[in-house]
C-alpha cells in the first residue's frame, strides 16, 4: 500500500514535471502565432482597403524618396569632386630671365623641405608641347615665334594638415624667382563648405518629411482603429492585455512602411535609370569615366528596416494615446 503511494506519487511527479517541460515550448509556440497571426491579420485588412493603403502608401513613398534621392545625389557630388579635393599640388611659375638650370637648382632646394613631398619641373618646352597636342592649335602656336610660357614647378605638400598647404603656398610666393603662384585651397575649402551644407540641409529634409510620413501612418492607423472602436472595447472588458490589441495595429504600420520603401527604393531606381544615359554622354564629353552610383543591397535593406520601423513607430503612438484614453477603471 505504501509502496503503490509512493509509485503513484513518483508518477505523479513524473507526468508534472514532463508537463512544465512541455510548457514551455507550448507558451514560445502560442507567443509566436500570435504575432503569426496579427502579422497576417494586418495584411489581410491592408488588402481589403486596397485605395486607402496604396494611397497611404504612395504619399510615406514619395517623402521617403525625395531625401533619400537628394542624399544619393550629395553622395554622388562627393565622390565626383573627390578626384578635385585630392589635388593638392600648388603650380608656381617662374619668372622669365630663371633659366634651367636656376630652375632645376631651386627644385632641388624645395625637394629638401620638410613640408614637401614632391617636385616636378616642366619646362617652357614641355609646357607648349603639351598645350599644342591638347589645343589642336599647332599652326597658330608655331606662328607665335619665341615661346610665350614660364616655367613651372609643380610643388606637392608633404603635411595632411591643409593649414600647412596655406603657408607653404606663402612661402613660395615670397620667393624672388617666383612670378605667380596658383594654389586651389581657398576653392577647395568652398566646396567642401557646399557640399558639407547641402548634406545638412538633406538631413533636415530627412526628418521633416520622415516626421510627416510618420505622421500619415499614425492617422491612417488612427481612422481604422476608430472604426473598430467596438470590437477593441469588447476586448478590454474580457480582459485582453494592451500588447495583444496593439499588435495587429503595429503590423500594420510596418506593412504600410515595408511598402513605402518598397516605393521609395523603386521610385529611385527609375531616375537613375533615367539619368544614366545622358550623364554618361556629359561624362563622354569631358573625357570622364564617372558613373551615377546607387543603393547597394546592404544599404537598400537598411532603407527597407528603416521605413519599417518609422510604420511601425506611428502605429505605437497612436494606438497607445488610444489605449490609455479607453482603459476600463474600476468603480
Amino acid at each position: 500500500m505504501n509502496a503503490g503511494t509512493k509509485s503513484g506519487g513518483t508518477n505523479d511527479a513524473g507526468t508534472s514535471k514532463n508537463a512544465r517541460a512541455a510548457g514551455g515550448p507550448s507558451r514560445l509556440r502560442v507567443w509566436f502565432d500570435q504575432h503569426l497571426h496579427g502579422l497576417a491579420f494586418s495584411l489581410g485588412r491592408a488588402l481589403r482597403k486596397p485605395w486607402a493603403t496604396l494611397l497611404t502608401i504612395a504619399v510615406m513613398g514619395l517623402a521617403l524618396a525625395l531625401p533619400l534621392g537628394l542624399s544619393i545625389v550629395m553622395d554622388n557630388l562627393r565622390h565626383f569632386a573627390g578626384s578635385v579635393q585630392q589635388s593638392r599640388e600648388i603650380n608656381l611659375f617662374l619668372r622669365m630671365d630663371v633659366d634651367a638650370a636656376a630652375a632645376e637648382k631651386l627644385a632641388g632646394t624645395l625637394r629638401a623641405r620638410g613640408d614637401v613631398a614632391a617636385v616636378e619641373l616642366r619646362t617652357p618646352e614641355q609646357a607648349l608641347a603639351g598645350f599644342r597636342e591638347g589645343s589642336g592649335l599647332g599652326e597658330a602656336i608655331d606662328a607665335l615665334g619665341d615661346n610665350p610660357l614660364p616655367t613651372l614647378l609643380v610643388v606637392v605638400p608633404g603635411g595632411a594638415d591643409a593649414g600647412g598647404d596655406g603657408r607653404l603656398a606663402a612661402a613660395l610666393e615670397a620667393l624672388p624667382q617666383a612670378d605667380l603662384v596658383q594654389h586651389d585651397a581657398v576653392w577647395r575649402q568652398r566646396l567642401d563648405a557646399w557640399l558639407g551644407f547641402g548634406q545638412r540641409a538633406v538631413q533636415v529634409l530627412a526628418v521633416l518629411l520622415g516626421l510627416g510620413a510618420l505622421l500619415v501612418v499614425g492617422n491612417t492607423v488612427r481612422l481604422d482603429i476608430q472604426s473598430r472602436r467596438e470590437e477593441i472595447g469588447v476586448l478590454q472588458l474580457l480582459g485582453a492585455s494592451d500588447g495583444f490589441i496593439r499588435r495587429p495595429f503595429l503590423y500594420l504600420g510596418a506593412w504600410y512602411g515595408f511598402g513605402a520603401g518598397l516605393l521609395a527604393l523603386g521610385l529611385i531606381a527609375a531616375a537613375g535609370m533615367a539619368l544614366r544615359e545622358p550623364l554618361a554622354a556629359l561624362s563622354a564629353s569631358y573625357a570622364s569615366q564617372f558613373s551615377l552610383k546607387g543603393l547597394d543591397a546592404l544599404h537598400s535593406s537598411m532603407v527597407l528596416v528603416a521605413t519599417v520601423l518609422l510604420g511601425w513607430l506611428g502605429a505605437w503612438a497612436v494606438t497607445g494615446h488610444f489605449l490609455r484614453q479607453t482603459r476600463p477603471t474600476e468603480t
